[in-house]
């Protein structure tokens, strides 16, 4: 077994072959992702934040709208410059999400976002005014009429005010919810 004096396997480190070692593991490859600065007016004022995004698609100059638009609650983009105001809308593919124009990699976007409509302000108007009614006919009139007080529907005294406001928040939230119902399938 012994041939020459040497063992049967023996360790052997040469500086042309280092099988598992790297000789410099600090060094990797990265790609740098291409983007762009974008300073994110809301209705004109501003800007209120001012951002980088990562340009996607498959050249990688396609700004991601859709995501700019969920992330901030907008419903949509526009261009824009601070010293004109608000320009042409900037479209986006329905599908991915990303503009129909691309951009290079480094530009400085300026752009004017429309906030989504608040669910809450309609509301409380539409209640503060039937609240204003009601006490102007409570001040206008000493007794309050039977019409007021009773509802046909159940024959209780239930005010049908308050079936109003019922019937305008369900007419409200319908027409806020069939997009969402359409994007689950229903």
């Amino acid at each position: 077994m012994d041939s020459g004096g040497k063992s049967e396997i023996e360790p052997t480190t040469t500086e042309e072959s280092p099988l598992l070692q790297n000789p410099n593991p600090r060094s990797s490859v990265k790609t740098k992702v291409p983007e762009v600065e974008i300073h994110l007016y809301r209705a004109g004022k501003g800007p209120a934040e001012v951002l980088r995004s990562a340009l996607g698609g498959w050249d990688q100059d396609r700004l991601e709208v859709q995501d700019l638009l969920d992330r901030h609650g907008l419903k949509s983009l526009h261009a824009f410059s601070p010293g004109s105001g608000r320009g042409a809308p900037i479209r986006f593919n329905a599908r991915n999400g990303r503009s129909l124009l691309p951009y290079k990699d480094g530009s400085v976007i300026y752009v004017d976002g429309e906030p989504k409509d608040s669910l809450v302000q309609p509301i409380t108007k539409i209640i503060v005014g039937i609240a204003m009614l009601s006490l102007l006919v409570a001040i206008l009139v000493r007794e309050v009429p039977d019409r007021f007080n009773i509802s046909k529907l159940t024959g209780d005294k239930f005010p049908p005010w308050v079936i109003a406001c019922v019937v305008i928040l369900f007419t409200r939230l319908r027409k806020r919810t069939k997009s969402l119902l359409k994007k689950f399938g229903w």
